[in-house]
């Protein structure tokens, strides 16, 4: 949690989609449904889960199903829409499938080797499964981060020297209600009530701190589904801002409501280094 997965699975989708048939398959944690579930334009947050809605409602033309089976999800999604490519947001620690190309996630500021299992920490693999991974991104770097200093964190992680290991840092676009841009100047002098349901909410705090705002900061658990109460101590507040996947939890039920997007941004050529080894890999699998 909190290693910055859904960015990166829109990342996947915007490197591939111009040139192959992708699908998305989520377990879609926290939804309502049960089962195998295609998502549709009636599709809701409950139905899909935050996180697989928040995707789809960004590329609604893309097959997106959410099942707690992956093995089954996949079968499905090869029966329907036979896609040539499914891209899953969280199956790495699934024994019963076999990717064809794996990409691990760990943050700069608790990598994996220093981070312990559940539930101690955060990790639901053994450490030495990184092996796995055709590539590693470390996610949440600073925008600065030297090339002492990624290569020092390559030395901590001991992985073969044939591994692919990138680094990124999270870029926060300018704030937006519906699809409409909001300006920084509109929050300024205004009353923000920041809300958070994600794991590690830290840097997005910091980040609207360094632009000088004067927050009121509401946390939640990652995930978390509001109450009518909540709610209702929400809707009285100026000004609500919130994360991406807060949003699609929050829209049509709090008023005055914008949320800040955020995507990964690599450091050096990193981006052009994994569309390279996507490309090499769907030439050596047609």
């Amino acid at each position: 949690g909190g290693t910055g997965k859904t960015p990166m699975v829109e990342l996947l989708i915007d490197l591939l989609r111009d040139s192959h048939k992708v699908a998305v398959l989520s377990r879609g944690y926290k939804r309502k449904s049960k089962g195998f579930l295609m998502a549709t334009r009636e599709s809701t947050v409950s139905d899909l889960g935050d996180e697989p809605y928040q995707i789809f409602s960004k590329f609604p033309e893309l097959p997106l199903a959410v099942d707690a089976n992956r093995r089954r999800g996949i079968l499905e999604l090869q029966k329907r829409v036979q896609p040539d490519v499914i891209v899953l947001d969280d199956a790495f620690q699934h024994r019963k499938i076999r990717p064809t190309y794996s990409i691990l996630l760990t943050t700069y500021n608790n990598l994996f080797v220093d981070d312990w299992y559940l539930p101690t920490g955060n990790l639901r693999d053994a450490k030495g499964a990184a092996k796995r991974a055709q590539t590693v991104v470390v996610t949440k770097c600073p925008k600065a981060l030297t090339i002492q200093e990624q290569e020092d964190i390559v030395h901590k992680l001991k992985l073969e020297k044939h591994r692919q290991i990138l680094f990124s840092t999270l870029t926060y676009e300018s704030p937006k209600q519906e699809s409409r841009t909001v300006s920084w100047d509109f929050f300024k002098k205004r009353k923000i009530t920041l809300v958070t349901g994600i794991a590690h909410p830290e840097p997005l705090v910091s980040y609207l701190l360094q632009l000088g705002l004067h927050l009121e900061y509401l946390r939640y658990a990652d995930h978390h589904y509001f109450s009518q109460s909540e709610l209702e101590h929400l809707a009285l507040k100026e000004l609500v801002l919130t994360t991406e996947k807060d949003y699609v939890r929050l829209k049509d039920k709090v008023g005055k409501l914008y949320y800040l997007p955020v995507k990964h941004h690599f450091l050096g050529n990193g981006r052009d280094a994994l569309k390279d080894s996507l490309n090499t890999l769907f030439k050596r699998n047609p």
